[in-house]
């Protein structure tokens, strides 16, 4: 009997707590409690996650459109510095061509000219002797050899005057076919010195090669260029004589061109 009692009791006492039955109302202030320590709701951390990604892609997208504009800038550029070389290129060529007609116009002029002939003036015959018919006592007074004699003073007039010729037409001045050549001669680096370089470009002599102005003209970078004039005789100097010569001096010449190439 004791321990039914017992039993009895415990039943009452479990019955009298209602605990389990609110358990919901627990459970909800547990979530609560969990979300107040934790921060924002999963639903919430979405949203925040989502809004982050939009950013992100829009920054992207930023990015990408600013760099688009930068790469079309920089081709614009591009296409503009290729449009004015193309014109410097059209230009020179031009030039060139203007230059090759003018030197082709020339040539065919010297050449349709016909070489001055050489005009050798016929020596005048020599008066002959006139022999009167006499009576024949003077037939002893005529000389029948006279004609040798005459026939050699003709031949000996005649030399003469070929020779006064030929002395006459070998002092007169040969024209000499002349140009003037314009060096652009450029040196290593801008630590060349650029005296030292002038006096051994000027050092360079030879027969039909004179020497004229020169000038220092900037490259690019602090480097500077000897441009310098020169007259050479054609048939003794030409232009890869004097490149030859120049590029000798590796020290200080680095390459040679010709700027300008005119004839006198």
């Amino acid at each position: 009997m004791p321990k039914q009692s017992n039993n009895m009791s415990g039943l009452q006492c479990l019955a009298s707590e209602n605990i389990w039955f609110d358990k919901h109302c627990y459970d909800e202030a547990e979530k609560r409690f969990y979300e107040g320590a934790n921060g924002p709701s999963a639903q919430q951390q979405v949203k925040t996650t989502l809004q982050q990604a939009k950013g992100r892609q829009q920054k992207r997208q930023h990015r990408n459109s600013s760099s688009h504009a930068g790469g079309d800038q920089e081709l614009v550029s591009r296409m503009k510095s290729l449009e004015l070389e193309n014109q410097a290129l059209h230009k020179v060529v031009a030039e060139m061509r203007a230059a090759l007609q003018k030197l082709e116009s020339r040539v065919g002029v010297l050449e349709k000219t016909p070489a001055a002939a050489a005009v050798v003036p016929c020596a005048k015959a020599a008066p002959v002797k006139q022999v009167e018919n006499g009576d024949d006592d003077d037939d002893d007074d005529i000389d029948l050899f006279g004609s040798d004699e005459e026939d050699e003073e003709a031949a000996r007039l005649k030399q003469e005057r070929v020779d006064a010729y030929a002395a006459k037409k070998s002092k007169k001045p040969v024209l000499i076919a002349k140009s003037s050549i314009l060096l652009d001669v450029k040196p290593w680096d801008d630590e060349t010195d650029m005296g030292k370089l002038e006096e051994c470009v000027r050092s360079v002599q030879m027969d039909g090669l004179l020497w004229g102005a020169s000038k220092l003209v900037p490259v690019g970078y602090g480097i500077k260029k000897l441009q310098i004039n020169c007259v050479v005789e054609d048939d003794k100097v030409g232009t890869d004589i004097l490149e030859e010569e120049i590029t000798k001096f590796e020290d200080f010449v680095q390459s040679v061109d010709v700027a300008a190439f005119n004839k006198i």
